[in-house]
């Protein structure tokens, strides 16, 4: 007989499910998701499970960091499936809310969360406001869940030093994780937008590991930045995706690289019209 998740809706339950824990002194940790859960969700629910007593599961499609034209009303939204993989996974506890728990004053009126620099580049110049709806959905949840830690995929990069960021200045006393990216058996790193790719696109999908394979390996070479970053496009156009950058950033705050520091090679592409990311570090 399979266990169920406990599930809240609205911010007065929540804080009635969490002040038990608190009481009891349990560390609790957040896994903030949009659903459509696959393994590597999972897995920064493990991570987070190695750092708390408490795992919470937030899972709620953001409609503040989608862009006009996006896949906001597409977005896959099976929370019933996603329950399920919870309950086998040892979630304590779900947190599934409306817009309206989120933006009590509705979307127009909502304070926003703004992270200068980080938000701008890269996916922020291809994704205007983007990083604005992910800091202020985030700060949100921290807000309501109040959690000691927070796990986030390895995936969303640049998100994640967004968020880093926005932690550090709003001195929140909160752990951040990140959780390395799971991949399908070809590279492609798992993600609720692959089921947007038919077959053929599928197949092709695989390139974008394969050329930040190859760009490691020219760094790790010496090759010139730019030369790397030509190569690696060419590579994605040759094999049927638009390119929308392949580059190299220094690992902390994405800025241009030096030889002396980490260093991150990172993708964005689309297939149709699906769009893809990933990024390997050097």
């Amino acid at each position: 007989m399979s266990v169920e998740v406990p599930g809240v809706a609205d911010a007065a339950a929540l804080r009635a499910a969490l002040g038990g824990w608190r009481a009891r002194g349990e560390r609790v940790a957040l896994v903030p998701t949009m659903g459509n859960l696959h393994a590597g969700h999972f897995s920064l629910l493990d991570l987070a499970r190695n750092h708390a007593a408490r795992v919470v599961v937030s899972v709620f499609v953001n409609p503040t960091q989608f862009g006009p034209g996006e896949d906001f009303s597409r977005y896959p939204r099976t929370l019933a499936e996603d329950r399920a993989g919870l309950a086998r996974h040892g979630c304590d506890l779900l947190f599934a809310p409306a817009v309206e728990t989120m933006y009590p004053l509705g979307l127009d009126a909502a304070v926003r969360v703004h992270v200068p620099g980080l938000s701008e580049v890269l996916e922020g110049a291809q994704r205007p406001g983007h990083f604005d709806g992910v800091a202020t959905v985030v700060a949100r949840l921290f807000n309501l869940v109040q959690p000691d830690v927070a796990v986030f995929g390895r995936k969303d990069y640049q998100q994640f030093l967004v968020l880093q960021r926005m932690v550090r200045d709003l001195a929140w006393p909160i752990e951040l994780l990140t959780a390395p990216i799971v991949r399908e058996p070809d590279g492609l790193a798992m993600s609720s937008r692959n089921r947007y790719l038919d077959a053929d696109q599928r197949a092709r999908a695989s390139v974008i590991h394969a050329t930040l394979g190859r760009m490691r390996e020219s760094l790790v070479a010496g090759a010139p930045y730019g030369e790397v970053e030509a190569a690696a496009c060419s590579q994605l156009e040759d094999a049927g995706l638009a390119c929308e950058y392949a580059v190299v950033r220094n690992a902390r705050d994405l800025s241009l690289p030096t030889d002396a520091a980490p260093r991150v090679a990172l993708i964005a592409a689309r297939l149709g019209s699906t769009r893809l990311i990933d990024n390997l570090e050097v």
